[in-house]
């Protein structure tokens, strides 16, 4: 159950980043779950390689290069599913960014406790 949970939480949070910034437009909220499940199979996929391929590029940048990936990514999607649209690199950084923290707010991560009950 909490991971249909996530997956809306997660989709809401495509739907208000393509509301929120200009040059990422999508059709609907179906659409938003659509591309909830493709960003999770490329991330699945490609985010593993971008990351070591650019590991020292992350070293030098304390981190900050990972937001370049998802950007990436999001821009990937956005070939991908029909119906969301990321136009250019600049809205694909901000809407990564706004999909992660509205993500992060929505689902804080478990807490020590809570994993170690698990």
């Amino acid at each position: 159950m909490k991971s249909i949970i996530r997956w809306f939480v997660h989709a809401a949070s495509i739907y208000f980043a393509a509301w929120l910034i200009p040059g990422i437009e999508i059709s609907s909220f179906w659409t938003a779950l659509w591309v909830s499940v493709i960003m999770a199979v490329v991330n699945f996929f490609l985010k593993p390689l971008l990351t070591i391929i650019s590991l020292p590029l992350i070293v030098i940048t304390f981190g900050l290069f990972l937001i370049v990936i998802n950007a990436v990514l999001l821009l990937v999607a956005g070939e991908i599913a029909p119906g969301f649209e990321v136009n250019g690199f600049w809205p694909a950084v901000l809407g990564s960014l706004v999909i992660s923290l509205v993500s992060y707010v929505l689902n804080p991560p478990k807490k020590k406790e809570e994993n170690q009950r698990a």
